[in-house]
């Protein structure tokens, strides 16, 4: 999974609050939160300590911050929403080009599409029924819980669970292998495959897992250390 690097919205917003906004549809801060207006259609919107929220039916082509969250409201659009030390939050119906965050997690309500990936670090993502992803979701550290969805790629994590109830997958599902020394007795990441899930890709682990897979579900050929099979998706942990 390629994790793009966020250091710079900082540089960028610093430099753009020390002078004036290029055109009225651009807002940059360096402290404060920004909104930008039901129904109304931006620029950029960037801000280094502050959160930014897009009203419903508001478009907005790029939405950055350091310190804060992004919402965006139903029927709302926001072409990349990308923050270090945050959430990101996509109401019912509301669009996104592509996501990506450092320290934070990722909720998609119902029926809201993101167009491309949904890259995190450290953070979890809640994908709710209805929803879609074109391209690949992935984090290093959260849960992945994807309801009834459908995900364009591929789904990714390093040490975090992957729960998926009746999602459609259309690439791999990976774990992959964490990199640097680590000490101890580490956790296992936990994979569900609940009943109704299709995953067309294959079931790539590069590390050992624990792993469930419903019979009504339907999964590619599994690559990689056998994993710990679960006799039923809420069986206790065994380390």
């Amino acid at each position: 999974m390629r994790i793009r690097p966020l250091a710079h919205a900082l540089l960028v917003s610093l430099a753009l609050a020390a002078g004036p906004a290029l055109s009225e549809d651009n807002i940059d801060k360096v402290l404060g939160g920004i909104t930008a207006e039901a129904g109304k259609e931006y620029g950029s919107l960037d801000t280094v300590n502050g959160g930014i929220t897009i009203r419903e039916g508001a478009k907005v082509r790029r939405a950055d911050t350091v310190n804060g969250g992004i919402t965006v409201d139903s029927d709302a659009w926001v072409g990349r929403a990308s923050t270090v030390n945050g959430g990101v939050k996509l109401a019912d119906r509301a669009r996104a080009g592509d996501i990506d965050a450092v320290n934070g997690g990722v909720s998609l309500g119902r029926d809201a599409q993101v167009e491309d990936d949904i890259e995190l670090v450290n953070g979890g993502m809640r994908i709710a029924d209805g929803a879609s992803v074109g391209g690949d979701v992935g984090n290093v550290n959260g849960e992945i819980s994807i309801g009834k969805a459908v995900v364009g790629g591929s789904v990714i994590t390093t040490s975090g669970d992957i729960i998926l109830e009746g999602s459609t997958v259309r690439g791999n599902l990976r774990v992959e292998k964490p990199s640097g020394w680590r000490f101890g007795r580490e956790r296992l990441p936990r994979v569900v495959v609940g009943a109704g899930t299709v995953v067309e890709g294959e079931l790539l682990f590069d590390r050992e897992v624990e792993l469930y897979v419903h019979p009504q579900a339907r999964v590619g050929k599994q690559t990689g250390p056998a994993p710990r099979m679960l006799d039923h998706p809420d069986a206790p942990r065994s380390n």
